[in-house]
């Protein structure tokens, strides 16, 4: 769950400051409602997405399902 700024704070500062959780929350969110978002949203979520690019990708710190956070040798 995303516990972090919001939408009207994160608008007031560039996406270069964004956090990486930041950015790949509202990426995930935005792009679940694509279809629904007007030219601002649509422009934002472009926003995003080249600002993820310019980082190079978002980097997955926490463990999942087929990944854990370190490897496991027998």
């Amino acid at each position: 769950m995303y516990a972090g700024r919001d939408m009207s704070e994160l608008t007031m500062e560039s996406k270069e400051k964004w956090q990486d959780k930041e950015l790949g929350y509202f990426h995930y969110a935005l792009s679940q409602a694509a279809p629904f978002l007007n030219e601002e949203g649509t422009t934002l979520l472009r926003e995003i997405n080249n600002e993820i690019k310019r980082r190079g990708g978002l980097q997955m710190k926490e463990a999942h399902w087929d990944s854990g956070t370190h490897s496991v040798t027998d």
